[in-house]
């Protein structure tokens, strides 16, 4: 079963309210096997528009990543950092076929 993916572009406005999402958002996350695999961090834009933060979470599938964000938990989260930021996110089901050079 393909893992799934929550990849999100965010221009924060108040670093500091947004600390309140941070901390709300850790519950749900945990609680359906989220994972950091980006979050912050320097980056490169060789194309496209970009927002000044970039985050990647995986959970161990795409259903866990859709019942993550559609949870309670997750959407009073989403409440405190809607104020404070301008975010872009997808949901995407990871990738199990062949791979280059493969």
């Amino acid at each position: 079963m393909p893992k799934g993916y929550w990849i999100a572009h965010v221009d924060v406005r108040d670093a500091e309210q947004y600390k309140a999402y941070v901390a709300a958002n850790a519950q749900p996350l945990a609680a359906f096997g989220g994972r950091f695999l980006a979050r912050g961090g320097r980056f490169e834009n060789p194309e496209g528009s970009a927002r000044s933060r970039n985050v990647v979470i995986e959970f161990p599938s795409y259903q866990a990543a859709l019942d993550c964000w559609n949870s309670p938990g997750y959407q009073a989260a989403v409440k405190l950092r809607q104020p404070v930021s301008v975010a872009d996110i997808v949901i995407v089901e990871g990738y199990d076929g062949p791979q280059p050079g493969a």
